[in-house]
């Protein structure tokens, strides 16, 4: 059974996913934009501290949501289709994140929270 685009995978705390959801975040928040070249999988792999294999994973994770496609010569870069959210959306989670911050929330509690107000498992209101 193949895993849904933007799914999380079963290895949900690995350093792999964590690669995979910072480039994910870059692309969709238009950090990174269409064409444009990632680091090597060696330099994330370095500059993350993991074996260029854990880094290959993230990136083959980012390849799965066709967030990216790998060209031998032309390396690692954004697919011209990656879903960019809309400035207005952006807007909106960096004014959360400040004011999160502000109140000392904690990240992961922010995040569990946004995740069960966007899945509708509890009335929030």
């Amino acid at each position: 059974m193949g895993e849904q685009a933007g799914a999380v995978p079963a290895d949900e705390g690995s350093p792999a996913q964590e690669i995979y959801r910072q480039f994910r975040g870059l692309i969709t928040s238009g950090q990174l934009g269409s064409g444009e070249r990632l680091p090597t999988v060696r330099q994330t792999a370095n500059d993350f501290g993991v074996a260029p294999g854990t880094a290959a994973k993230a990136y083959k994770f980012l390849e799965r949501d066709q967030l990216v496609v790998t060209r031998t010569a032309a390396g690692t870069r954004v697919s011209e289709t990656a879903a960019v959210l809309p400035a207005s959306v952006v807007r909106r989670i960096r004014d959360l994140t400040v004011e999160a911050e502000a109140v000392g929330s904690d990240l992961a509690d922010v995040i569990g929270v946004l995740r069960v107000i966007w899945n509708k498992e509890v009335d929030v209101l």
